[in-house]
């Protein structure tokens, strides 16, 4: 049974924000390059992909960095947001990513509110197996 997800009303304002910023580095009003990423990111940013692997702000910023250097098609569709406080300024964005109409994953994002704007401090996608 899947848990019952709703936003605080006194967080819809954060969570409009974040919903504008996810798919985190796909969007493009935000940045392409790799200094609009390092932006983007805390010092001690990382992820883990939906290998279950762990990667490093380094490796992370490095593939941002290969993806962009040609076009490419970027195809997707978010749906299901939910943001939660987790303690001052420090948000837990989930939400569901459906890429190039076939790949389904669950989507978390660890926010963090900075004089210098909003940073990322850690991401992970989780495939939706079917059922």
């Amino acid at each position: 049974m899947e848990p019952t997800l709703s936003t605080a009303p006194e967080l819809q304002e954060v969570l409009a924000e974040l919903c504008r910023r996810e798919p985190i580095f796909h969007r493009p009003e935000f940045g392409t390059s790799r200094v609009d990423f390092e932006r983007m990111t805390a010092q001690d940013y990382w992820e883990t992909g939906a290998s279950g692997r762990r990667y490093s702000r380094q490796r992370v910023l490095d593939g941002l960095e290969e993806r962009f250097s040609v076009p490419h098609a970027d195809v997707w569709e978010t749906r299901d947001f939910h943001c939660r406080r987790l303690a001052q300024d420090i948000y837990l964005l989930t939400y569901t990513l459906l890429q190039d109409n076939v790949r389904l994953t669950r989507r978390a994002t660890i926010w963090q509110k900075t004089p210098d704007g909003w940073k990322i401090v850690y991401h992970q996608g989780t495939i939706v197996e079917d059922v």
